[in-house]
């Protein structure tokens, strides 16, 4: 696995596999002499629907042969992508997620749907700001 996310053109725009960086949003990396090179050497633009972003633990399913370029994202960068790249059932538990940093109540059965939704331990943690070992504690009940 990588610490970069990457960008990679895919042949067939309608393949639901990525996210079009222009749904991000602002990403200080597409403004790059790097990226826009690549995008230059393509033959493709920034707003391409073509043109798709993966965060790092996800780029196993850029398909073979796909041009790809790997790019560094912050972490707000990163957040959005990973939220726009989830399932929509994912999508709707990790908004709640990220609206639990505001209260504790509910915090366990939350946690709870979350992993029964499918949603990996270590981004309950990234999203919420709650102790591994809670999160943990709450997948073994």
């Amino acid at each position: 696995m990588t610490d970069d996310a990457y960008l990679f053109l895919l042949d067939d725009p309608s393949a639901p596999l990525g996210v079009t960086p222009a749904a991000v949003g602002d990403l200080a990396c597409m403004e790059t002499p790097a990226v826009r090179a690549w995008l230059d050497a393509q033959g493709s633009t920034a707003v391409s629907p073509h043109l798709r972003l993966l965060p790092p633990e996800e780029t196993a399913a850029i398909p073979e042969g796909a041009e790809r370029l790997p790019v560094p994202l912050g972490d707000e960068e990163l957040s959005r992508v990973r939220h726009l790249n989830a399932p929509q059932s994912l999508a709707r538990v990790e908004e709640e997620l990220l609206a639990f940093r505001d209260y504790a109540d509910g915090r366990d059965g939350l946690i709870a749907r979350a992993l029964a939704a499918g949603v990996a331990p270590h981004r309950i943690v990234e999203l919420t700001g709650v102790d591994p070992a809670t999160v943990t504690a709450a997948a073994s009940r």
